[in-house]
């Protein structure tokens, strides 16, 4: 019995990798003022700052409805046996519960996971289900190996501007007043499907990042070296490239470079970079 693999649009993967895993996607809303748009369909990263850029306002997102996953999913299970869907964490948004309800109307056929966690952290188990499907795993057995490897996901990103993270009500003006002075830039870090804020970098945006990588890797005795995310919101190439050239000589051996999509960036807004891969 085939397995399709799913996710929600914050997974983050590039259209790539969505193609060769052969993944579903299922786009949140991203609400422009009067327009409500679907991630990564109708609305890209760059309208949501020039939106910003524009007018000072912030989009807001919104979950994919009841309505949406039960077309998904039964088109899906046209042409598959089973579906695995997974979604942002489910203290997050509403998108888990919604897909849960819909599930329901197809006879136990979609199993969905909460991931616990956000952008290519979701990215990292979706990969992983399609390599188990590909393996000829059940849903059932898929769903059991990435709700425990969950566990071992390390997320986090360096947040350039608090101007995003502030107007959207997570940090305090006081808070973003001082960062902003003292040219602070917090590294936020994903735990127990929460966001909170881990150590502050000064300077540069390349000296933080280089010195949060740096860090976040350590010796690279506690990663798994097969795979590991850098995932930006708009930095430039030659700081990707520096990143990418660290973690190849600390062994990592497959290095996957994404954009963050319309859902995530509109929360941390541009120039953030993180590393995510899985610990041992």
């Amino acid at each position: 019995m085939s397995v399709y693999i799913s996710s929600d649009s914050t997974c983050d993967l590039t259209a790539e990798l969505v193609k060769a895993y052969g993944i579903g996607i299922t786009p949140l809303y991203i609400q422009m003022g009067d327009e409500s748009l679907r991630d990564g369909v109708e609305c890209t990263p760059q309208d949501i700052f020039a939106y910003y850029d524009r007018t000072r306002k912030l989009c807001s997102t919104a979950a994919v409805t009841i309505g949406d996953y039960m077309d998904f999913f039964g088109a899906a299970l046209k042409s598959c046996g089973e579906v695995v869907h997974f979604t942002i964490s489910s203290e997050m948004s509403s998108c888990y519960q919604n897909a849960v309800d819909a599930a329901e109307g197809f006879g136990g056929r979609v199993r969905v996971v909460d991931s616990r966690n956000l952008s290519t952290g979701i990215g990292l188990l979706v990969l992983m289900a399609a390599e188990l499907a590909r393996q000829g795993r059940t849903a059932v057995e898929i769903e059991a190996a990435v709700n425990e490897k969950k566990e071992k996901l390390n997320v986090s990103f360096v947040i350039d501007t608090l101007e995003y993270l502030h107007k959207g009500g997570r940090c305090s003006g006081v808070a973003a007043l001082g960062a902003n002075l003292l040219k602070l830039k917090p590294c936020i870090e994903v735990g127990g499907g929460v966001m909170s804020v881990g150590k502050k970098y000064r300077g540069s945006q390349d000296k933080c990042i280089e010195a949060y990588v740096k860090e976040r890797i350590g010796d690279g005795s506690a990663a798994e070296k097969d795979r590991i995310f850098i995932t930006d919101s708009g930095v430039s190439d030659e700081i990707v490239a520096k990143t990418e050239a660290y973690l190849r000589e600390q062994g990592f051996k497959e290095i996957l470079h994404t954009r963050a999509g319309s859902s995530i960036s509109g929360h941390c807004g541009p120039g953030t970079l993180g590393v995510l891969f899985f610990n041992k």
